[in-house]
């Protein structure tokens, strides 16, 4: 899994514990996953269906860098499933992981819309050259 987007945990993140908010790390997890939705399934009208069980493992503190990986695991008619991993970028310890995200497609009438999609393609896969 690619752990590509990076967060610094600010004072504004942390809880009364002095550690980063568990609703904050959500809200940095629900927009990565959705943006990697969107891209997998090229449309912006795509909405959280379901996130499963959470395993916190380790809390970030103040001045810590996270990381957040997203790996597509499966195509349905129209959803994609997902699962995610975060750790600290320095230490390298696992903060949390999701086994188990599912966004769906949607069309203009914000119905689920079948997307045809049925692996991971990459962008430099799906754009034409300029010849």
């Amino acid at each position: 899994m690619n752990l590509h987007t990076r967060k610094w945990v600010k004072p504004e993140d942390l809880n009364p514990n002095h550690t980063l908010f568990g609703g904050r790390l959500l809200q940095w997890i629900d927009e990565e996953a959705v943006i990697y939705a969107i891209i997998q399934l090229e449309n912006t009208k795509v909405v959280t269906r379901y996130i499963s069980e959470l395993n916190f493992v380790n809390a970030p503190k103040q001045g810590d860098i996270i990381e957040i990986g997203i790996l597509a695991t499966g195509f349905g008619k129209s959803s994609i499933t997902m699962r995610c991993e975060v750790r600290n970028k320095l230490t390298r310890e696992q903060i949390l992981t999701i086994d188990k995200l599912v966004f769906v497609n949607l069309g203009e009438d914000s119905k689920p819309k079948p997307h045809e999609k049925t692996q991971i393609t990459y962008v430099k896969d799906r754009v034409i050259p300029n010849n």
